[in-house]
């Protein structure tokens, strides 16, 4: 099968991380017998850069060509003095809205080998860590009417509605059938009234999956649970501002921000992944990044666009054998432990690949 891909490298570290997840993805094909076409496209400070603009049309037109998005990260103090609407984060925002991505998967995972690096007490871990955040990504207040009043005030439009909680409500609880059947929503409904329409619309589309169990938490409740008790999560719902939150806070636990990939999906089987993590511009062109939350967010691909179970797990269990046999990235060795380049970890994982 042949699969075309928008690779969208951006800022910093992002041409590094993206360039080996690419070459994942090579293996990938090598192995099972896909080819993968790649075109490459502006995004963030290196658009504003080249073009005057964070995201151009022409990078909208190809990602929409595209069957799917690979996307790096974007920003750093270089365009701080940008105007808002053209700050390279905007066209995070935008680029979402024109791909239409509504649903943010954000798998947390405590992969056994960094045990030791999660900052957590072994016994708050209980049964491990293996959760699974989904973030709505294109309501909330980040897209919501914002305005600035002549007395001074500043209002963020706090705004959902039913429909849009439908979508993504079900787009967690088909998610929870395939893990553990298990959705924890999360919420203000205490104070705001978006958040009670939220818990009602919830609740209404629950009806649909007996077979998968839903409790409530308020946020600033499911944040202490983060970190008291996170073994009792298995999907996490909520909304775009609380998601973005818990979501970093759930890959602290980890022990790097540097392993965590994530995918925002819309309804169609189009895709957009992306690391978690920002552009770590101290660290830029320094081939000390690492990779494996870019090339876990290519397995996500595999997995939620492609259709290709097989080929994700290849990535994962390549991942998996790299970490075994004691692998480290400088964000992830000990103080004191020799540690690899992103290049040569990128190989690392390419060579299990290849022979796994």
């Amino acid at each position: 099968m042949e699969y075309s891909i928008a690779v969208l490298k951006g800022d910093g570290i992002g041409p590094e991380i993206v360039s080996e997840a690419m070459r994942a993805l090579e293996a990938v094909g090598e192995k099972f017998g896909h080819t993968f076409t790649f075109t490459e496209a502006l995004i963030g400070g290196a658009a504003i850069d080249a073009v005057g603009e964070c995201l151009p049309e022409r990078t909208v037109d190809i990602c929409q060509g595209s069957d799917s998005v690979l996307l790096g990260a974007v920003g750093g103090p270089k365009w701080d003095s940008q105007p808002a609407a053209n700050r390279p984060e905007k066209a995070l925002l935008g680029i979402r809205k024109e791909l239409g991505l509504f649903a943010n998967i954000r798998p947390a995972q405590l992969w056994a080998p960094l045990a030791d690096a999660c900052p957590l007490k072994p016994e708050r871990l209980g049964n491990g860590l293996d959760l699974v955040v989904v973030r709505e990504l294109t309501g909330d207040v980040y897209f919501g009417e914002k305005k600035r009043d002549a007395d001074g005030r500043a209002h963020d439009d706090m705004t959902y509605s039913v429909a849009e909680i439908e979508r993504i409500a079900r787009r967690a609880f088909e998610m929870a059938r395939q893990r553990n059947n298990h959705v924890t929503s999360v919420d203000k409904a205490n104070v705001l009234e978006t958040s009670r329409l939220w818990r009602e619309t919830v609740a209404r589309v629950a009806e649909g999956y007996p077979d998968v169990e839903l409790d409530y938490l308020y946020v600033d409740n499911a944040a202490m649970q983060l970190v008291l008790n996170p073994s009792q999560f298995d999907v996490i719902l909520t909304g775009n501002l609380f998601g973005d939150i818990l979501s970093d806070e759930a890959s602290c636990i980890t022990g790097s921000i540097g392993m965590l990939p994530s995918a925002s999906l819309s309804l169609s089987s189009r895709g957009m992944y992306e690391p978690i993590h920002g552009s770590a511009p101290d660290i830029a062109g320094k081939n000390l990044a690492n990779p494996i939350a870019t090339i876990l967010s290519a397995a996500m691909m595999l997995r939620y666009s492609f259709n290709l179970p097989a080929e994700a797990k290849a990535i994962e269990d390549a991942v998996g054998r790299v970490l075994d046999a004691g692998f480290r990235t400088a964000d992830i060795a000990k103080p004191g432990d020799e540690y690899m380049t992103c290049s040569d970890m990128g190989r690392a994982i390419c060579a299990e690949i290849k022979n796994g």
